[in-house]
């Protein structure tokens, strides 16, 4: 049984997949969670290829039963220290007025009440043992909103407000919780929302992409493992003193 487990949501790439790894190599076991689990086939490959100790789960973040799944998976490979919720979705890209109420509640469903369900049973373990680190991935968009992006910008301010909460109801226990807020990730959705900027204004990809990293006084997104970096680094015994916080890898473009 390992010492300490570590779960991580919508791990088949990005954040997750990179969070995963670096969370493994510092010497997590890890539970890896998805919608459908042979999507985490290359993630598993590649942790197991140094010799980590993983294991995949199918979870739907936003049914509770699904959720169960990964618990019962984490409790099998020894103590949960860990929860980095990553699963994510980026909504609709539209003026408000135009988006619909299915559009809304689906956003918000899986990132804000995602969060909460992913988090939600494993609170009286990490309690007892008076140790823990809950770690949501956000976004720079909860803080420096963008144009058509309501409802995700909605979702990822709302999970500030969610580890705000909880580290003021955890720190008596010695339970931290922390949002980590990303900027622009070099990534697969990166390059479906330049598309669909590029698509809906008539202009040119790298104008599109220009308007994502040109708010960023370092001129460039940030990669996932930058961002699956400070993910370890709140799991680590070094990140001890930090919650209730909202972490910045932002390359600049958030400030605050």
């Amino acid at each position: 049984m390992a010492d300490r487990v570590a779960v991580v949501t919508g791990a088949s790439g990005g954040i997750g997949r990179a969070t995963a790894r670096e969370l493994a190599r510092t010497g997590f076991a890890v539970v890896v969670t998805a919608r459908e689990v042979d999507r985490l086939d290359a993630t598993v490959d590649e942790l197991r290829a140094f010799g980590a100790t993983v294991e995949p789960v199918a979870c739907e973040v936003t049914d509770e039963d699904s959720v169960a799944a990964g618990v019962a998976a984490a409790d099998t490979l020894g103590v949960v220290h860990t929860v980095v919720a990553n699963a994510g979705v980026p909504g609709p890209v539209a003026p408000l007025h135009e988006v619909t109420a299915a559009q809304w509640r689906d956003c918000l469903a899986t990132n804000l009440d995602g969060v909460f369900l992913t988090f939600r049973p494993f609170l009286p373990g990490l309690i007892e043992r008076r140790s823990g680190s809950l770690i949501a991935v956000g976004s720079m968009t909860g803080k420096r909103p963008m144009p058509n992006r309501g409802p995700y910008a909605a979702s990822k301010l709302g999970l500030i407000g969610l580890v705000r909460t909880l580290a003021t109801e955890l720190g008596p226990s010695g339970v931290r919780a922390n949002c980590v807020c990303p900027g622009p990730v070099d990534s697969d959705r990166l390059d479906t929302l330049v598309r669909r900027n590029a698509a809906r204004d008539g202009i040119p990809e790298a104008d599109a992409r220009a308007a994502f990293t040109g708010i960023s006084p370092m001129g460039r997104a940030v990669t996932a493992d930058e961002v699956a970096a400070m993910c370890a680094f709140l799991a680590s015994d070094a990140g001890a003193g930090i919650t209730g916080e909202d972490v910045n890898v932002s390359a600049g473009a958030v400030m605050y």
